[in-house]
């Protein structure tokens, strides 16, 4: 038996030849087309350019976002609160360097003031544009105040978490 003949060979040489050029292909597509997306996550300080109404005196804001590609999961929290803690209650998406956000905030979050109006989780709307990696700006709609709140936020820089060494 011989299995060496012209055809069987020609046969083969093709096949491996056409699954090279389709490997080629896809990789130079791939490489043209495909790219991952900035990385965003962190915690990023909010300032409100404008003040929220019916509000005397506004909390210092922290948008902490967590990133699993072009997925979002944010809490917006004080300034003093512990993020790690805090369940993430806004979920977005990330296209073409515009962040929405949606879901629901404690107004007690948006106002210090105690004797705020509003009682229970208001939903919330936030849409941003990414400026460079460490800025954004946006704004805020929030149900049951009329107008948008704009903002900017600025990332802020993390301490990396030391490493505990054991003895063995």
């Amino acid at each position: 038996m011989n299995h060496l003949n012209v055809k069987s060979l020609t046969f083969y040489g093709v096949a491996i030849g056409s699954v090279l050029v389709l490997f080629k292909t896809v990789t130079v597509y791939g490489e043209n087309n495909l790219k991952a997306p900035p990385v965003v996550d962190g915690r990023y300080l909010l300032t409100l350019a404008t003040k929220l109404p019916s509000c005397e005196t506004a909390n210092s804001l922290v948008l902490n976002m967590q990133q699993s590609g072009i997925y979002l999961n944010a809490s917006l929290v004080t300034v003093n609160a512990n993020a790690e803690t805090e369940k993430p209650s806004l979920t977005g998406i990330l296209k073409n360097q515009q962040i929405s956000f949606s879901g629901k905030v404690d107004p007690k979050i948006l106002c210090l003031d105690s004797n705020s109006q509003i009682n229970s989780n208001q939903s919330v709307v936030m849409q941003m544009q990414l400026i460079d990696q460490d800025k954004i700006t946006g704004q805020i709609t929030v149900n049951g105040i009329p107008q948008t709140l704009r903002f900017t936020a600025a990332k802020q820089s993390t301490p990396e978490k030391s490493q505990k060494v054991t003895p063995h």
